[in-house]
Protein backbone atom coordinates (compact mmCIF):
# COMPACT_ATOMS: atom_id res chain seq x y z
CA UNK A 1 0.00 0.00 0.00
CA UNK A 2 1.28 3.47 -0.88
CA UNK A 3 0.52 6.31 1.50
CA UNK A 4 0.68 9.90 0.34
CA UNK A 5 -1.03 13.20 0.90
CA UNK A 6 -3.30 14.43 -1.89
CA UNK A 7 -1.22 17.59 -2.39
CA UNK A 8 2.09 15.79 -3.01
CA UNK A 9 3.55 14.56 -6.27
CA UNK A 10 3.42 10.76 -6.54
CA UNK A 11 6.76 8.93 -6.67
CA UNK A 12 6.97 5.27 -7.72
CA UNK A 13 9.58 2.80 -6.45
CA UNK A 14 11.13 2.91 -9.96
CA UNK A 15 11.91 6.66 -9.61
CA UNK A 16 9.10 7.96 -11.79
CA UNK A 17 7.31 11.08 -10.58
CA UNK A 18 3.69 11.89 -11.38
CA UNK A 19 2.99 15.59 -10.71
CA UNK A 20 -0.15 16.23 -8.68
CA UNK A 21 -1.82 18.42 -11.37
CA UNK A 22 -1.67 15.58 -13.92
CA UNK A 23 -3.70 13.27 -11.64
CA UNK A 24 -7.48 13.69 -11.81
CA UNK A 25 -9.56 12.09 -9.06
CA UNK A 26 -13.26 11.32 -9.40
CA UNK A 27 -15.42 9.77 -6.70
CA UNK A 28 -18.79 8.09 -7.09
CA UNK A 29 -21.16 5.86 -5.18
CA UNK A 30 -20.27 2.19 -5.24
CA UNK A 31 -22.80 -0.45 -6.13
CA UNK A 32 -23.37 -3.80 -4.51
CA UNK A 33 -24.13 -4.91 -1.00
CA UNK A 34 -23.50 -2.63 1.93
CA UNK A 35 -26.91 -1.38 2.95
CA UNK A 36 -27.49 2.25 3.73
CA UNK A 37 -23.75 3.00 3.85
CA UNK A 38 -23.47 2.41 0.09
CA UNK A 39 -26.34 4.78 -0.59
CA UNK A 40 -24.80 7.64 1.42
CA UNK A 41 -21.07 7.65 0.63
CA UNK A 42 -19.07 8.18 -2.53
CA UNK A 43 -16.35 5.62 -1.87
CA UNK A 44 -15.53 4.46 -5.42
CA UNK A 45 -12.28 6.13 -6.53
CA UNK A 46 -11.35 6.73 -10.17
CA UNK A 47 -7.90 8.01 -11.08
CA UNK A 48 -6.91 9.39 -14.48
CA UNK A 49 -3.24 10.15 -15.15
CA UNK A 50 -1.79 11.91 -18.21
CA UNK A 51 1.22 9.81 -19.26
CA UNK A 52 2.95 12.71 -21.03
CA UNK A 53 3.26 14.58 -17.71
CA UNK A 54 5.18 11.78 -15.94
CA UNK A 55 8.74 12.77 -15.04
CA UNK A 56 11.66 10.33 -15.35
CA UNK A 57 14.60 9.39 -17.51
CA UNK A 58 14.00 9.83 -21.26
CA UNK A 59 14.32 6.06 -21.89
CA UNK A 60 11.67 5.22 -19.30
CA UNK A 61 9.32 7.92 -20.54
CA UNK A 62 9.65 6.65 -24.12
CA UNK A 63 8.81 3.09 -23.02
CA UNK A 64 5.82 4.45 -21.05
CA UNK A 65 4.43 6.33 -24.05
CA UNK A 66 4.91 3.32 -26.31
CA UNK A 67 3.16 0.85 -24.03
CA UNK A 68 0.50 2.89 -22.20
CA UNK A 69 -0.74 5.49 -24.66
CA UNK A 70 -1.83 8.96 -23.58
CA UNK A 71 -3.57 8.31 -20.26
CA UNK A 72 -4.13 5.69 -17.60
CA UNK A 73 -7.48 5.12 -15.90
CA UNK A 74 -7.76 3.13 -12.70
CA UNK A 75 -10.98 2.46 -10.78
CA UNK A 76 -11.26 0.86 -7.34
CA UNK A 77 -14.36 0.19 -5.25
CA UNK A 78 -13.31 -2.84 -3.19
CA UNK A 79 -13.35 -1.07 0.15
CA UNK A 80 -16.03 0.86 2.02
CA UNK A 81 -13.47 3.60 2.64
CA UNK A 82 -12.74 6.22 -0.02
CA UNK A 83 -9.25 6.68 1.42
CA UNK A 84 -8.43 2.96 1.10
CA UNK A 85 -9.75 2.89 -2.47
CA UNK A 86 -7.63 5.93 -3.27
CA UNK A 87 -4.51 4.26 -1.84
CA UNK A 88 -5.32 1.12 -3.82
CA UNK A 89 -5.49 3.21 -7.01
CA UNK A 90 -2.06 4.66 -6.23
CA UNK A 91 -0.58 1.20 -5.61
CA UNK A 92 -1.92 -0.01 -8.93
CA UNK A 93 -0.60 3.11 -10.67
CA UNK A 94 2.89 2.43 -9.28
CA UNK A 95 2.77 -1.18 -10.54
CA UNK A 96 1.56 -0.15 -14.00
CA UNK A 97 4.12 2.64 -14.43
CA UNK A 98 7.10 0.63 -13.16
CA UNK A 99 6.28 -2.47 -15.20
CA UNK A 100 5.75 -0.42 -18.39
CA UNK A 101 9.00 1.52 -17.87
CA UNK A 102 11.11 -1.57 -17.11
CA UNK A 103 13.58 -2.90 -19.63
CA UNK A 104 12.35 -5.86 -21.66
CA UNK A 105 13.93 -9.18 -20.63
CA UNK A 106 17.09 -10.24 -22.42
CA UNK A 107 16.60 -12.81 -25.18
CA UNK A 108 17.30 -16.41 -24.25
CA UNK A 109 20.73 -17.72 -25.21
CA UNK A 110 20.51 -21.09 -26.88
CA UNK A 111 22.50 -23.79 -25.13
CA UNK A 112 23.97 -26.97 -26.57
CA UNK A 113 23.11 -30.39 -25.14
CA UNK A 114 25.93 -32.07 -23.27
CA UNK A 115 27.78 -35.05 -24.69
CA UNK A 116 26.25 -37.34 -22.06
CA UNK A 117 22.70 -36.28 -22.88
CA UNK A 118 23.32 -36.86 -26.61
CA UNK A 119 24.72 -40.35 -25.89
CA UNK A 120 21.78 -41.21 -23.61
CA UNK A 121 19.29 -40.08 -26.25
CA UNK A 122 20.98 -42.10 -29.01
CA UNK A 123 21.29 -45.24 -26.87
CA UNK A 124 17.61 -44.95 -25.96
CA UNK A 125 16.73 -44.67 -29.66
CA UNK A 126 18.88 -47.73 -30.46
CA UNK A 127 17.24 -49.72 -27.68
CA UNK A 128 13.73 -48.79 -28.87
CA UNK A 129 14.68 -49.68 -32.45
CA UNK A 130 15.95 -53.12 -31.40
CA UNK A 131 12.80 -53.73 -29.41
CA UNK A 132 10.61 -52.95 -32.42
CA UNK A 133 12.82 -55.03 -34.72
CA UNK A 134 12.31 -58.08 -32.47
CA UNK A 135 8.53 -57.64 -32.66
CA UNK A 136 8.51 -58.06 -36.45
CA UNK A 137 7.70 -61.41 -37.94
CA UNK A 138 9.79 -62.80 -40.76
CA UNK A 139 6.83 -64.20 -42.73
CA UNK A 140 5.02 -60.94 -43.24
Amino acid sequence: MVYMALEDDFRTPGDLVVPNPSMTWTFARSGGAGGQHVNKTSSKAMLTVVVNDVIGTPEKIERLRRTLGEEIRIMRDGSRSQWRNRQSCLSELAKILDSAAALPPLPRRKSRPSRGSIERRLSSKRKDSEKKTLRRTKDW
